[in-house]
């Protein structure tokens, strides 16, 4: 019986690998978003909408793997020789797992400044044109206050 959840553990090692393998995908096709010129709103949102659903998963992964693991972890203890090959198996999972978490948060920290420098871009260029603008503005201003005045002129000189 508690082979049976050994082979669950193990299964459920395997999925949380290539699901973090996915979300390693979307980090590496987020960051070539961001590093383009123009950044697609749309395409960043659904990446990361679609990572979200992946971090979901792996969150249910964990959830399920450290309640079947406290279930037998007893006499998994008690018997650890008899399970030597399986334990040594999920021990490989698991430094996979943790080798791919590491990775993990360095792309997303990376990503995490990306984003940063973009949004920093974005709200000086929204600056530079609010900018624009009201220069724009001020030499219509003043612009029509002299005509104005040289209308005042001419009339003077008739």
């Amino acid at each position: 019986m508690i082979e049976n959840y050994l082979g669950i553990l193990e299964s459920s090692l395997e999925k949380k690998v290539m699901v973090l393998d996915e979300i390693g995908d979307y980090n590496d096709r987020q960051q070539q978003l961001l590093k383009q010129e123009k950044v697609s709103m749309e395409e960043l949102d659904a990446n990361m909408e679609e990572k979200d659903v992946l971090i979901q998963k792996l969150t249910e992964l964990d959830e399920g793997f450290e309640t079947l693991y406290e279930r037998i972890r007893e006499q998994l203890l008690a018997n650890k020789d008899a399970y030597k090959e399986q334990i040594k198996r999920i021990q490989g999972l698991i430094s996979q797992v943790t080798d791919k978490s590491v990775s993990i948060q360095a792309q997303e920290s990376r990503n995490k400044k990306l984003i940063e420098d973009y949004f920093a871009r974005e709200k000086s260029q929204i600056r530079q044109g609010r900018q624009a603008s009201k220069t724009a503005y001020n030499y219509y201003k003043s612009m029509s206050n002299v005509d104005d005045v040289s209308s005042s002129i001419l009339d003077q000189k008739k």
